[in-house]
């Protein structure tokens, strides 16, 4: 990937035919003004192009990591704070505090925090666009800390539909949707890993308050564990808003809520069917798992340890998780760790998951069950460019909203009338076959971009600096006529295939 564009005319270019191009052997605005002006981009719409400035050099990582500090305590503090709510659902389902609830209600509470954060991405994009990402953040952090109050005083089932589901999600979406671009745009051959390091703080959040939100329903309440959650967060992710910055005008960063030309680009379909399959699966595991260790008949601190050590997993496997993709290739360890999370969710959870040893053991598997969070950002990159990044990905959220709302809903659904860890055992393969789904997906992507980079004809090291770059470039005319006479000369859907089986750094 690169930085961007080192010009402010200079828009990005479309996907339709596009590949990889060296950022220092052709930069992309003079690649695209040597094409023509006939040439139409995918962010020709945006009005923001007067705004883009010209890249200037600035010191790999440099303030770089100071930002990287800042996204992960909002990480931890909105999908570490969600991660624990595996701890609430297990309280709700044998309590019966809230008045009118069912159990599907509780598990339809999870998924639509998860899934506001994703419905309000093109709001938060819109406020970023015209407010600031320090000021959209604060938003976040003030509804956030605000959801946590009013559940606190919920004793009757729409109040908390209201506080802890739709208030709380709608926080989570403008923090998360203010900082999920910025890391990368500090950060170059450090990408993936600068990006998985901010991540992992929602692995490190999910650790804390899945063992310090079960310790302090037991003792305090769950009045109070509310109320003090609240002052935690809103501290925290007011203070990354005084310390965050970011380059969206250095980088020339498309701030647009939809971008209808995305909706024809088959790879993009590619990409958001590994994120919707993925996020399938990873939420019934996060929201699942403590429950399904009382299932199986542990105690409440052996079920809150089990879901501590799934999200520990995540907290220090993402950073190792970016260091991988930098060397093997992003799209290849997307792609093999959501196989993992698929094979582990058929043979260790059914297998092991009745034993306490065993269940930790999958629940070490977590980095991989979540691979989607350290790894949406730079294979995003890969599929559209940096430029527009931040259009990709408010429209991959809305399409993400559908499973992260009825994910465990549809869980819950699957579970058997029985008693013993075999209740859980249809939820267990449905989780199981949607990762994958997810790997099948990304691996087709995978073969997607291989194809690309061999109908331009790139060399090998022009292929490897465009694994590293992702600068994105129009296809000169001839090599429009040489791709298009490729194509119908080679079966595209058996070129695919083949290339699924192509051991190559992607």
């Amino acid at each position: 990937m690169t930085l961007g564009p080192n010009s402010s005319t200079a828009p990005a270019p479309s996907r339709q035919n596009a590949c990889f191009l060296p950022s220092d052997q052709v930069p992309m605005a003079d690649a695209t003004a040597a094409i023509g002006s006939k040439s139409k981009s995918l962010s020709d719409e945006s009005p923001d192009d007067s705004d883009a400035v010209k890249e200037v050099e600035f010191k790999e990582g440099g303030y770089g990591w100071v930002v990287v500090f800042g996204v992960w305590l909002v990480n931890m503090h909105t999908w570490g704070l969600i991660s624990s709510y595996a701890i609430f659902l297990a309280y709700y389902l044998r309590s019966g505090t809230i008045i009118g609830a069912s159990p599907l209600f509780f598990a339809f509470i999870g998924g639509l925090s998860s899934s506001m954060a994703l419905l309000v991405s093109p709001l938060a994009t819109y406020s970023i666009k015209t407010l600031g990402t320090r000021i959209t953040l604060f938003i976040g952090a003030v509804l956030e800390a605000g959801s946590f109050i009013g559940a606190s005083f919920s004793t009757h089932a729409w109040q908390l539909l209201l506080s802890q589901g739709v208030c709380f999600g709608l926080g989570m979406g403008f923090c998360f949707t203010a900082t999920v671009g910025i890391v990368p745009q500090w950060f170059t051959k450090r990408r993936s890993f600068a990006n998985a390091l901010a991540t992992g703080g929602s692995g490190f959040g999910g650790l804390t308050y899945a063992l310090g939100a079960n310790t302090m329903i037991t003792n305090l309440g769950l009045e109070w564990a509310f109320r003090i959650l609240a002052i935690t967060c809103f501290t925290a992710n007011g203070c990354v808003c005084l310390i965050v910055k970011d380059r969206n005008k250095a980088v020339g960063a498309k701030h647009i809520a939809f971008h209808k030309d995305l909706f024809f680009q088959p790879e993009y379909w590619l990409f958001v069917g590994w994120g919707f399959f993925g996020i399938m699966g990873y939420i019934i595991v996060v929201f699942s798992i403590a429950d399904f260790a009382l299932q199986a008949g542990f105690t409440s601190n052996q079920a809150s340890l089990a879901s501590a050590m799934f999200n520990l997993s995540q907290a220090l496997g993402r950073p190792a998780i970016g260091l991988l993709s930098d060397r093997l290739g992003k799209m290849n360890v997307a792609g093999i760790g959501t196989l993992i999370a698929s094979v582990v969710a058929f043979f260790l959870w059914i297998f092991a998951g009745k034993y306490f040893a065993g269940l930790i053991i999958y629940a070490l598997f977590g980095a991989v069950a979540g691979i989607l969070w350290p790894c949406v950002g730079p294979v995003a990159a890969e599929v559209v460019g940096i430029q527009l990044l931040p259009a990709a990905l408010s429209v991959y959220w809305i399409i993400l909203v559908f499973p992260a709302t009825f994910a465990e809903v549809i869980g819950l659904s699957l579970k058997r009338e029985m008693i013993g860890a075999g209740v859980y055992l249809n939820v267990q393969v449905f989780t199981g076959f949607m990762f994958f789904a997810s790997f099948l997906s990304m691996w087709l992507l995978r073969s997607w971009k291989i194809r690309q980079m061999e109908c331009l004809g790139l060399y090998e090291k022009e292929q490897e600096a465009a694994i590293r770059n992702v600068a994105v470039v129009h296809l000169s005319e001839e090599s429009k006529h040489e791709l298009a006479s490729t194509r119908r000369q080679q079966n595209i859907v058996v070129s695919y295939i083949t290339n699924m089986f192509i051991m190559k750094r992607l």
